[in-house]
C-alpha cells in the first residue's frame, strides 16, 4: 500500500460561534475566535490517497490530477472567503477546523476514482492541525 499527498493552501475568514448560546456563553467558550467581525487564517489541507500503483502507470494516483480536484472542489469555493457567510457546504456548522476537515471529506471522496481517499490533514496555524480519516 502507498500513500501520496497533495498539499494546497487557501486563506479565508470565520467567527467560531454557536446562535443558540448567549453573547456570554459564545465569549466563554470561544474567546477571541468569537470576534463578531471575524477573524481569518491561512490554511494548508493534505488530501492523502492510498493505494497500489498499477504497474502500466506506477502512480496511486496521478498527482496533478488530484491536484485538480481539490483545486476546483474545495479551494476555489473557499479561498479568500467569510466560511460563515459566504461557502454553502459550511451554513449551519461552526466552522471549526474539525468541521472544515469533515465537509472537505464529504466533497473530494467522491470525486477520487484512482487510489483511495484516507485522510483530509488540515493546518489552521504552524501549531494546529486536525486529521479526518472519514466517518
Amino acid at each position: 500500500m502507498i500513500y501520496v499527498t497533495r498539499r494546497a493552501s487557501f486563506s479565508a475568514s470565520h467567527r467560531l460561534f454557536n446562535p443558540s448560546w448567549s453573547d456570554a456563553k459564545n465569549q466563554e467558550v470561544f474567546g477571541k475566535c468569537n470576534n463578531p467581525r471575524g477573524h481569518g487564517h491561512n490554511y494548508d489541507v493534505e488530501v492523502t490517497v492510498a493505494g497500489d500503483p498499477p504497474a502500466a502507470t506506477g502512480m496511486v494516483i496521478d498527482l496533478k490530477k488530484l491536484a485538480d480536484i481539490i483545486e476546483t472542489e474545495v479551494i476555489e469555493r473557499v479561498d479568500h472567503k467569510h466560511l460563515n457567510d459566504d461557502v454553502d457546504f459550511m451554513r449551519g456548522l461552526i466552522p471549526t477546523a474539525e468541521h472544515i476537515a469533515m465537509q472537505f471529506w464529504k466533497i473530494l471522496q467522491p470525486k477520487i476514482s484512482e487510489g483511495k481517499l484516507v485522510s483530509i490533514k488540515l493546518y489552521e496555524s504552524a501549531n494546529n492541525f486536525v486529521e479526518y480519516r472519514g466517518e
